[in-house]
C-alpha cells in the first residue's frame, strides 16, 4: 500500500474517500494488515492469516481500540468500512466487536467459510457468520450480483441472518455488476451512501435511505 494515491483504481479512490472523511472531522486510520504487501515476505505469508485463523483481524481490533484511546475520538461513533477483504473485516469487526465499532459499510465482502454444519472448523470459526449472534451494530452492504470474484450469495446469506435476528441494515445491490462497479456512476452512488449512512448512525444527522433498510 502507498501513504497517498495509489496506482490500482479502487484504492485511489478509497485513500480519496479517507481524505473525505478526514476533512469533515472524522479521525481517520486505514490499516495495512497483516497479509498485506509492502512489509515483506513474512507479513505476507502469515500462517495463519485469512481461512486459517483471520489473525489479521487482531489489526483491526487493535485499531479500533487505539481510537478508543484518544481523547479526540467519541467512542460512540467509531464505524469502519471496506471493498471486498475490506468488507470482509468490516463485517467480522460488527460481528466480533459491536462494542466496539458502530457502525460498517462492507461492500462485496465474504462472510462465510467453510461450512456451516461445521461450527468448529477453522475455516467457520475465521468467519464472520461464526459470531453472528455478537453483532448489533447497523451495517450498509453493497454488492453487485454478478460478482466473479465475491459470490452475491455471501451477501444474500447474510442479509437473512440479519433480518432474522432484527439487526439493522441496509442493501444496495448493482443488477449485472462485477466486483469492482464498471459504471462510474455506481462508484459516486456508492460513496455517498456510505457518506450519507456514516452521517446518520454516527452523527445522527437525517438524511436518506437505501432501497432496503431494516
Amino acid at each position: 500500500m502507498l501513504l497517498g494515491y495509489h496506482y490500482k483504481h479502487f484504492y485511489h479512490m478509497a485513500y480519496a474517500m479517507n481524505q473525505y472523511f478526514a476533512s469533515k472531522g472524522y479521525v481517520t486510520l486505514s490499516i495495512n494488515y497483516r497479509s498485506g504487501i509492502g512489509y515483506g515476505k513474512k507479513f505476507r505469508d502469515v500462517p495463519d492469516y485469512g481461512r486459517r485463523g483471520n489473525s489479521e483481524y487482531r489489526d483491526v481490533l487493535a485499531a479500533g481500540r487505539y481510537l478508543l484511546s484518544r481523547d479526540d475520538v467519541d467512542p460512540e461513533r467509531i464505524g469502519l468500512w471496506g471493498l471486498s477483504y475490506g468488507g470482509i473485516l468490516t463485517a467480522q469487526g460488527l460481528a466480533r466487536n459491536s462494542d466496539i465499532f458502530k457502525a460498517g459499510v462492507d461492500m462485496a465482502g465474504v462472510h462465510l467459510y467453510g461450512d456451516v454444519d461445521d461450527p468448529e472448523s477453522t475455516l467457520y470459526r475465521s468467519s464472520a457468520i461464526a459470531a453472528i449472534d455478537g453483532w448489533t451494530s447497523p451495517v450498509l452492504l453493497i454488492h453487485g450480483d454478478d460478482d466473479r470474484n465475491v459470490a452475491f450469495s455471501q451477501t444474500v446469506g447474510l442479509v437473512q441472518l440479519l433480518r432474522a435476528r432484527g439487526i439493522p441494515h441496509e442493501l444496495i445491490v448493482y443488477p449485472d455488476d462485477v466486483h469492482e462497479f464498471m459504471f462510474h456512476s455506481r462508484w459516486i452512488e456508492a460513496f455517498r451512501a456510505t457518506d450519507d449512512f456514516f452521517d446518520r448512525k454516527l452523527l445522527g444527522r437525517r438524511g436518506t435511505t437505501t432501497e432496503e433498510e431494516e
